[in-house]
């Protein structure tokens, strides 16, 4: 997920590297200005077509950096002084999404009936005796009763 904050940190970026405005931006990608003023002031989250007219329009925008901070801009200046790195805010944020992203959900053992809470019902519980199924034994009627009070009876 992108974080809206920071992928504005990261337009105003390329603004200043390329000594665009926010306008000028626009109509360079071809998008209405109003859009840009959208994504700036953190009322809409960025499309893909907004993405991929970035990325097309600006060949050193990486893309990966541009969704996420991952990798340097401009690209492919990766020992350069305009390399611009990921924000210690931003590594904290990536963090945790992919902490929460990653957690195994099978990896707790734990059963059904631990997971869900106790239904109480006032239906008295009726238990019987199991016995193992032996050749010679045949349904003789299946009863199936509903949480309304009807039932139906099943007879083969």
């Amino acid at each position: 997920m992108i974080n809206t904050d920071h992928f504005v940190k990261r337009l105003e970026t390329i603004f200043e590297y390329y000594g665009l405005t926010a306008s000028l931006f626009a109509d360079k990608i071809n998008v209405q200005r109003s859009s840009i003023s959208h994504l700036l002031s953190g009322r809409n989250k960025p499309s893909l077509d907004f993405i991929l007219k970035v990325i097309e329009n600006f060949p050193e925008v990486e893309l990966l950096w541009l969704l996420n901070g991952k990798g340097s801009f401009p690209k492919g200046e990766m020992g350069s002084n305009e390399k611009l790195t990921v924000s210690s805010e931003e590594k904290t944020g990536q963090e945790e999404e992919k902490t929460e992203q990653e957690i195994d959900l099978f990896s707790q053992k734990t059963t059904l009936f631990e997971t869900l809470p106790e239904k109480k019902s006032n239906t008295p519980k009726i238990e019987t005796e199991v016995k193992p199924m032996h050749s010679e034994s045949k349904i003789e009627r299946i009863v199936v009763f509903y949480n309304d009070g009807t039932f139906k009876n099943y007879t083969p």
